[in-house]
């Protein structure tokens, strides 16, 4: 079988690495000319893991024509970039295709999932994948599990066989817009906790916020039309508590900026970006579905609106449930 992988950032570069184990090839697709000699010539993506050795059938391209004979594709790919993809490969390929999303993003202003803009090209077999996965952890073929969702079981069941290995763990289940979604919100939740801690906000306190924003997760995916039981799945509270308390979150981090009043480049960062588009997309989901999320409003607050952290936070307390 023949894999690809568009996308050879962190995560796409890790799961490329996983699916080597159980493949005969990988297709690994990227923009850089100079990173794809290094890839093929060295075994070695220079940019994002320098001193880990990728497998030998792992081979990068540049040339997307390469994916035409891929009977599974994963799109590891920021969801800024997501449409412009789909878009090419609708002329190189066709449903029998079974494609993979691990993007944790919602299009902006259409309040589209990653999922629903492959809907639009292809059909509504597409697999979901999330969970609490640091790509520096599953490059190294450590302990990880993650969720995967499908309204075809047969192709959630392809994937899980492709990807699972004695170390990298996979469980089906039937909620594909929730998996989706718990990706996205974690990244609120990990932003709100990070700007607590950022303003050396109390354990109690910052604790008490990370347990409301669990609270909400299921009532935001609830209100969208998902299970809400999927928030308490690796894909939702795994994933939640992982980016919330961890400083390799690079959303944790972000609100930690924010918390310390730390002014941040926005046109050099891509996970702002991809960060304010997350935090206006379910602002919104709120808003239209009439659904009350005290976390959202207070990451709104801040990195939106830009108000000070310790008046935002102040607000949040006032309306915190207790």
């Amino acid at each position: 079988m023949k894999v690809g992988i568009i996308g050879a950032g962190s995560l796409g570069t890790a799961i490329a690495q996983t699916v080597a184990l159980n493949v005969d090839e990988v297709i690994l697709f990227l923009r850089r000319e100079k990173l794809k000699t290094s890839i093929n010539e060295k075994h070695y993506n220079s940019e994002y893991y320098p001193n880990t050795r990728l497998k030998d059938n792992i081979i990068a391209t540049t040339d997307i024509n390469d994916l035409k004979d891929c009977k599974i594709i994963f799109l590891s790919i920021p969801s800024s970039a997501f449409r412009d993809i789909l878009i090419d490969l609708k002329t190189i390929i066709n449903n029998d295709t079974i494609l993979v999303t691990t993007a944790k993003g919602i299009e902006y202003p259409s309040l589209k999932t990653m999922g629903k803009i492959i809907e639009e090209f292809f059909d509504k077999d597409y697999v979901a994948l999330s969970g609490p996965n640091f790509a520096s952890e599953i490059v190294l073929n450590l302990p990880t599990i993650t969720n995967i969702a499908s309204r075809n079981p047969l192709n959630s069941k392809i994937v899980k066989e492709l990807l699972e290995t004695e170390d990298f763990k996979v469980k089906i289940i039937d909620d594909v817009l929730g998996v989706e979604l718990s990706g996205v919100i974690k990244n609120i939740n990990a932003i709100a906790n990070g700007i607590c801690e950022g303003m050396n906000i109390n354990e109690n306190a910052r604790y008490s916020v990370l347990t409301k924003g669990f609270r909400e997760t299921k009532d935001i995916i609830k209100s969208f039309g998902g299970d809400e039981s999927t928030a308490s799945e690796y894909c939702g509270f795994g994933d939640l508590v992982l980016t919330s308390t961890s400083s390799e979150s690079r959303n944790h981090t972000l609100g930690m900026l924010y918390g310390q009043r730390i002014i941040v480049d926005e046109k050099a960062s891509g996970i702002v970006f991809e960060g304010k588009n997350s935090i206006m997309a379910i602002k919104d989901i709120c808003t239209k579905t009439n659904t009350k999320s005290v976390i959202v409003d207070f990451v709104y607050d801040v990195i939106v609106k830009q108000i000070p952290p310790k008046i935002a936070f102040k607000t949040l307390w006032s309306k915190i449930e207790y």
